[in-house]
């Protein structure tokens, strides 16, 4: 598998950052092209930055993979609506346009809890979210539910594509969905404190 094409959403934040790093220092991958909101600091020869509005998004340009990792919490959205707006419709948006582009294959960052019909809030859009793209037409979605998220610092794993106990290193969650995402097929789940992945029925 050589040549990718990937986009990725949200590359600014925890995961995002490690995913695309990640996708910049692979072989394999041609050209990433980072939607964001605002101008990413990252430079590569590989990389286009766009600088979008996740309501309003351009067409975009053919692409073979999509990331989703954008996201935030009630405390910074300081809102339902503005939570809802970034992790439910934003990542959405970019999932139909992806697929729109071409796209094939999904990864998403979630989370431990998510869950349609959860009382709380926040696990609640997650699992929306996922509801939503389990109706969509990629041949393969992998979707990571990590728990508490760390920064850089050394932590002993299992073997790259499985998610250890909580609380987790960012930089794990990333390598997880990178090496399950160009080869899923219907939809894996990896799981927080597992070491193994829960497969799903294709949809």
């Amino acid at each position: 598998m050589t040549n990718r094409i990937v986009l990725i959403a949200g590359a600014t934040g925890r995961v995002g950052r490690e995913i695309l790093q990640g996708l910049l220092t692979d072989r394999t991958v041609a050209a990433v092209h980072s939607l964001g909101r605002r101008k990413l600091a990252a430079q590569h020869p590989k990389l286009t930055a766009h600088v979008v509005d996740f309501a309003t998004l351009p067409e975009l340009p053919p692409v073979d993979e999509v990331y989703l990792a954008l996201g935030t919490t009630i405390r910074v959205a300081g809102s339902q609506a503005a939570l809802r707006a970034i992790n439910y419709e934003a990542n959405l948006a970019v999932a139909t346009a992806a697929l729109a582009a071409g796209a094939k294959k999904l990864g998403l960052v979630s989370a431990m809890g998510a869950d349609s019909r959860s009382n709380a809030f926040c696990s609640r859009v997650k699992g929306e979210l996922e509801d939503a793209l389990a109706k969509m037409a990629f041949q393969g979605t992998a979707i990571a539910r990590p728990s508490v998220l760390v920064g850089k610092r050394n932590l002993v794993g299992r073997a790259v594509g499985f998610l250890i106990a909580a609380p987790i290193n960012a930089s794990t969650v990333a390598k997880a969905l990178l090496s399950v995402v160009p080869y899923a097929k219907g939809r894996t789940v990896l799981l927080p404190g597992s070491t193994r992945r829960e497969m799903r029925l294709s949809f």
